[in-house]
């Protein structure tokens, strides 16, 4: 079952199996997925919209992880570890400080994700899908960033999209700003508003195929 963009914004639903239930309300979100796929551009203006506090994943990287990319070197699960720590625990900080936390970063496997949820068990997963094609020609057109196109393969191999994991909402990376911006806010709102029965895999627009 996939819900279009637009009738997901008026009316989103919940499936799937594996439902949980929350003690506490979903404070923070990470915005997942490849290069090119716009996480910075949603999560900016997400926070606009709700006051968020915006924590940018690349302004976490060592500068060994900056220059392995920038020579076009892959990075490993070993390079990331530490990434996705100091990540989560800024996180983790912001919220102690009652503040909501919207994150910018690939999260490309799973165990990464489950890295991040260690810190933040309630953390909300905004997937930003898009095809190999589509991530090379963003990356080509972008400017003053360490990562370059040659990068984009190596990201697909690693990428385990979140599809059956919790929490989860899926959407084409090419929609509109602002529709994303407006979907993923009405989830968020409703997921707190129904707190109990919260099930995985929440999927919207016509992303890639799956098959």
């Amino acid at each position: 079952m996939v819900s279009s963009l637009s009738s997901f914004a008026n009316e989103p639903e919940y499936y799937g199996a594996g439902a949980s239930s929350m003690q506490e309300k979903m404070r923070a979100i990470v915005i997942m997925g490849v290069a090119g796929c716009g996480k910075s551009t949603i999560a900016q203006a997400m926070c606009r919209r709700i006051g968020a506090v915006l924590i940018e994943g690349d302004d976490f990287h060592s500068s060994h992880n900056i220059q392995k990319m920038r020579a076009g070197t892959p990075l490993t699960d070993e390079d990331r570890k530490g990434w996705l720590q100091r990540l989560a625990q800024a996180t983790a900080n912001t919220l102690s400080n009652d503040r909501s936390a919207i994150l910018a970063c690939s999260a490309l496997k799973r165990t990464y994700r489950d890295i991040l949820r260690g810190a933040v068990p309630q953390l909300g997963c905004l997937y930003l899908e898009l095809t190999p094609a589509q991530a090379a020609a963003r990356v080509a057109h972008r400017s003053n960033h360490f990562m370059p196109a040659s990068l984009i393969d190596s990201q697909f191999r690693d990428l385990e999209p979140p599809y059956d994991e919790p929490l989860v909402l899926t959407a084409a990376a090419v929609s509109p700003i602002d529709d994303i911006v407006d979907a993923a806010l009405a989830w968020w709102a409703r997921i707190n508003d129904s707190i109990d029965g919260v099930a995985p895999g929440q999927t919207l627009s016509s992303g890639p195929s799956r098959t």
